[in-house]
Order: C-alpha cells, then sequence, then structure tokens
C-alpha cells in the first residue's frame, strides 16, 4: 500500500477546510492501492483549523526536540503533530507501506519546503514532522510535485510485486 495525504485525495482536511486534490492521485485511487493519511486529523485537531508552522526549524528538529510548532494565535501544536506522525507510522507499518506521497509545504507532511515558520508566505528548505518521521524509519516519501504518470505507475507496479512476495 501507499500512503498518500488525504488532502491529496480530496478529502477536506487541510486547515482552512479546503482540500487540495491531485487529480492525477484521485484517478489512481481507484486501483485500490492508496491509504488517505492526516496526520493533524488523525491527532484530533478541527477542521477548519489555525495555520500552524515549525519554528527554528524543521520535523527533523521537532522529533529531536530541538524546535516546535505553533499556530498562528500563538498556541503550541508541537505535542498534536508529533502524535498525528506517530499514527501515520503505526498506519503504515501495519500496512507494510514502504512509499508515501504527502502535501508539499505542510508542517506535518511538507517533503522538501516547509512555511518558514514566520507566517510571512515564505518557504523555506525542509520535511514536516511525519514526513521527517517516515523518512527516519526507511520509507520512500514523494512530494505530490515529483509525480508524473510514469513514477506512479512505477510505484503501484512496484508497491502489487512487493504484495507477491
Amino acid at each position: 500500500m501507499i500512503l498518500v495525504s488525504a488532502c491529496l485525495l480530496g478529502h477536506k482536511v487541510k486547515f482552512n477546510g479546503g482540500a487540495n486534490t491531485n487529480e492525477l492521485l484521485l484517478k489512481y485511487n481507484e486501483r485500490g492501492r492508496f491509504i488517505a493519511v492526516c496526520p493533524e486529523c488523525f491527532a484530533m485537531l478541527p477542521v477548519p483549523r489555525p495555520p500552524m508552522e515549525i519554528q527554528e526549524g524543521t520535523g527533523k528538529k521537532v522529533l529531536m526536540g530541538k524546535a516546535r510548532v505553533v499556530d498562528e494565535n500563538g498556541m503550541d501544536t508541537t505535542n498534536y503533530l508529533l502524535t498525528g506522525a506517530d499514527k501515520i507510522l503505526k498506519i503504515a507499518e501495519a500496512y507494510h507501506a514502504r512509499v508515501a506521497i504527502l502535501k508539499e509545504g505542510s508542517p506535518s507532511c511538507g517533503v522538501k519546503k516547509i512555511h518558514s515558520g514566520h507566517f510571512d508566505g515564505k518557504k523555506i528548505k525542509g520535511q514536516g514532522v511525519a514526513a521527517a518521521l517516515l523518512m527516519k524509519n526507511g520509507l520512500t516519501v514523494y512530494s505530490e510535485k515529483d509525480i508524473t504518470v510514469g513514477r506512479l505507475e512505477e510505484l503501484i507496479a512496484e508497491d502489487m510485486r512487493h504484495d507477491k512476495i
């Protein structure tokens, strides 16, 4: 199975109550290889909710206890994102998932870039909390921006071969 950010599959779980629907992923979801995941929802955060950003670091630093996550109102939401990341990892382990396709820019799911932590619209290099935890535990993590028809077909074919082993 392949983990996919639920918002990319059309689920309205984005902080503002919307979705980040990716038509390619939605089309290929019909094959039944994807597991929709949302770390923020799994951590019982509401939808909608205030936007959150990692302060003074990235998801890796949050995992090490050297950075924190706050929402735009100043509420510390670090433990929520850690809880959500842990639940995603447990799902990956339960389904023997080896690949995840996550939403770029998210404080949980960002793969290559996340927001700066200053609520200024700028992005910095780094992973979100869940992406960093999945990578730390050996999963290959892609941003939706990395996904093409060819790459997606390769990932699905590899996942199907892995099931037969």
